[in-house]
């Protein structure tokens, strides 16, 4: 009987043993990470960037009057086809042709006038002659030379002031011709009335320094279109001149125009709802023309521009979800106050089933994936997500991967 429960008590002492065993390695075993990774693999890549406005024809006049009169005739009508020096619209010219006759009336009667002078010019030219030789035979006195001297000059001094009125009834007329010439609207080039803002009767008002003058109408090349968009002052120093662009316009969603950046703003737009204290980010003007414009296609419609700035094929790339950016490692010596005034980019490596931060140095940068210029070779698995797995991940960190399905194909 001792011995059985000598036996018993044994047999539950190694089993007690046992089971601290386990329970102390079942402490001690490691927790891994669940992590979605991916093999580094090649890529096309093409860098866009993406920015909304409206159409625009390159040529747009708006017609203005020069001077003020009443509408008394309009030749045209808003969408109607134009060519170069087509009748557009007339103002009243009756004030304008009464200044051109009363300056034309005013040089007829001052060149009458100055025949009348130059007939009494040569009287008293004459005169002053005949009375020299009077006076050089000593018959008549000095003063009585002098005297028609005095007319003489007056004389002349008379035509000059007519020729003078003259040159300035010339001018006047001049001045009264050039605005009865505005009274008349030939169409400066060949384009299409693309807005028509007045109607016969009413009075074209010129502008003036606070208020601007009566737009009679608008025409528009439409042969040649462009696309203003809106680029973000982060984005704008990527775009240069002769860059191509792939314009969507809303009133056309099955069709691509393909077009290219002629015009970058050097200066950001000002926008009036923007005051001193409001901080908001600038735009730059950022013109693109397309080169098959559409015959549809109108002033205003909305569009958006993805332009092109760059464009890599075959280049190593992972998802862009997969950059970490982490507090620099202090180097051996260096104070580590330094090092955390500074951050490095880079991924997260999977090595013997283990992470490792490496850092890396970027490319262009596609829709989902960026080029890998140094840092990571090609076959290389790195941890792609989730992100609050990469936010808290660390080096050494144990990784239970979790491929995608849509993983890089060699």
């Amino acid at each position: 009987m001792k011995k059985k429960t000598k036996r018993i008590l044994i047999i539950a002492g190694t089993a007690l043993i046992g089971v601290v065993i386990l329970l102390n390695l079942s402490s001690q075993r490691e927790k891994s990470i669940k992590a979605t990774v991916e093999k580094v693999g090649r890529k096309n890549l093409t860098s866009i960037i993406s920015a909304s406005g409206e159409i625009k024809p390159k040529k747009n006049i708006n017609l203005s009057a020069q001077i003020p009169g009443r509408i008394i005739k309009i030749g045209v009508q808003e969408g109607q086809e134009v060519k170069h020096g087509d009748f557009l619209l007339g103002l009243d010219p009756s004030q304008y042709e009464a200044n051109a006759d009363h300056d034309r009336a005013f040089i007829q009667s001052s060149q009458a006038e100055r025949i009348k002078v130059e007939a009494t010019l040569a009287k008293n030219k004459s005169y002053y002659e005949r009375q020299q030789n009077l006076y050089d035979n000593q018959l008549i006195s000095q003063e009585q030379l002098e005297q028609a001297k005095v007319q003489w000059d007056i004389s002349e001094a008379s035509l000059k002031a007519i020729d003078f009125q003259i040159d300035q009834a010339r001018a006047s007329l001049k001045s009264s011709l050039d605005n009865l010439s505005k009274t008349v609207f030939s169409a400066p080039i060949d384009g299409i009335i693309t807005s028509l803002r007045v109607e016969e009767g009413e009075v074209a008002i010129i502008g003036t320094m606070n208020n601007p003058g009566t737009v009679l109408m608008t025409i528009a090349d439409l042969s040649v279109m462009e696309v203003e968009v809106e680029v973000d002052e982060t984005d704008v120093v990527g775009v240069v001149l002769g860059q191509t662009a792939d314009v969507k316009v809303d009133a056309f969603p099955n069709q691509v125009f393909k077009g290219q950046v002629t015009e970058i703003g050097s200066s950001a737009l000002q926008k009036s709802t923007v005051t001193s204290t409001t901080q908001e980010s600038k735009d730059f003007k950022v013109v693109v023309t397309l080169a098959n414009p559409s015959p549809g296609l109108k002033p205003g419609l909305s569009a958006s521009a993805d332009i092109i700035t760059a464009q890599k094929d075959n280049v190593p790339a992972i998802p862009i979800s997969a950059l970490v950016v982490r507090d620099k490692v202090a180097a051996a010596g260096e104070p580590a106050s330094k090092s955390n005034e500074k951050t490095e980019e880079g991924v997260f490596l999977v090595e013997n089933e283990r992470a490792k931060f490496v850092p890396v140095q970027k490319g262009i940068m596609g829709e989902l994936s960026i080029e890998i210029a140094a840092g990571l070779t090609e076959g290389q698995t790195i941890v792609t997500g989730p992100y609050d797995t990469l936010r808290v991940l660390k080096d050494g960190d144990l990784i239970k991967p979790e491929v995608k399905k849509d993983e890089v194909k060699k």
